[in-house]
């Protein structure tokens, strides 16, 4: 009953992931940098304050309590998962719902299961594997195979993108992306799926925020409440010194002050979006606490669900519309490729 319970708290989870982006298409006339960071202030600011505080409102004398030294490697995995969540936005906006998110999120995948294992060959830690102990195992070494499938999946996702663009006309493509653009988009796909993979890892270093927290009377089910405040205050950094340059450079500040534009819409649907993209960690680390395997299969089972939500809103959107059946038969299957890479990692992460 209690994994039932984690699966469908990382169901729910992961359609909020999947689904965040899409009260940004209603913004009007806003630069992307202005709704990009006004979002991240209700995703990385203001939902995890309170998510933290009314379900544990000793979470803040917890954090300051916290050995220094675990304290800021937390929010350094937050500063790089940063980058990675700011590059997500842009390999969206470039790419659509459906080609981004499979490309990013095989990426992410991947390498959520490869780079803590490479590192604890280096920094060994009591009862996590590292590459050497996957390769001497039956599961590791499943694990390893899941990563190749799931590169494979990428290159399949990527080759039906090339197809759609030769297939489709540039203001076709643009009709469901509006700045479609492939080859700028796999690049950022790419390094933000690398990137964006360290929000795991930031879990996995605040393990003992969550429980300090736990001692201090945190209810099992919302310990990772207060992880997820160190690691987002290192994420708001990185996307608020970036989007503030941007902004600058385009003078994009005054979109808040334009009465021209329908600020009071805008900025409801920025909350909106910000505030649903937070609820996938809330109900991660709710669904994180119900299964025993922990991190690895928690994670396995909130990027699956994030890739087939993702792509139902692609095909809700038209992105593939007008192409032919072989390019869609290869996004499918690019896709199902990737789905399968995640169910044998997470085999391999239960052996």
């Amino acid at each position: 009953m209690q994994a039932l319970l984690g699966v469908l708290f990382h169901s729910i989870g992961g359609i909020a992931a999947g689904s965040f982006y899409m009260p940004y298409n209603k913004v009007k006339s806003w630069a992307w940098e202005s709704f990009w960071i006004l979002g991240g202030v209700f995703a990385w600011l203001v939902a995890p304050f309170l998510m933290a505080y009314f379900t544990f409102n000793q979470a803040f004398e917890v954090i300051w309590a916290t050995e220094r030294s675990v304290f800021w490697i937390t929010f350094l995995m937050g500063l790089c998962w940063g980058i990675g969540g700011l590059t997500y936005g842009l390999g969206v906006r470039f790419l659509g719902m459906s080609l981004g998110n499979s490309v990013t999120l095989g990426f992410c995948s991947a390498f959520g299961a490869l780079v803590p294992a490479i590192y604890n060959d280096f920094f060994p830690r009591l009862g996590h594997r590292s590459l050497t102990d996957m390769l001497a195992s039956e599961g590791g070494r499943m694990v390893l195979w899941g990563v190749l499938v799931c590169i494979l999946g990428i290159a399949i996702c990527g080759k039906a993108g090339i197809m759609k663009e030769s297939e489709l006309s540039e203001e076709e493509n643009k009709v469901s992306i509006k700045e479609f653009n492939l080859v700028k988009g796999l690049i950022i796909a790419t390094i933000s799926g690398i990137l964006s993979s360290f929000f795991s890892y930031g879990i996995q270093f605040g393990t003992k925020i969550a429980e300090q927290s736990v001692m201090a009377g945190c209810p099992e089910l919302f310990k990772n409440n207060t992880v997820f405040v160190v690691i987002l205050w290192g994420g708001f950094t990185t996307n608020f010194l970036w989007t503030t340059f941007l902004s600058i450079k385009n003078q994009a500040y005054r979109n808040f002050f334009d009465h021209n534009t329908p600020i009071i819409k805008n900025t409801l649907f920025c909350a909106l979006a910000g505030t649903t993209w937070y609820l996938q960690f809330f109900f991660y680390g709710m669904g994180e606490s119900k299964l025993p395997d922990g991190g690895a299969s928690s994670w396995i089972l909130h990027m699956s669900t994030i890739i087939l939500t993702a792509n139902f809103w692609g095909i809700y959107q038209k992105e593939w519309k007008g192409v032919a059946f072989k390019t869609k038969a290869t996004i499918v299957t690019g896709i199902t490729v990737i789905l399968l890479s995640v169910v044998i990692v997470g085999i391999g992460n239960t052996r």
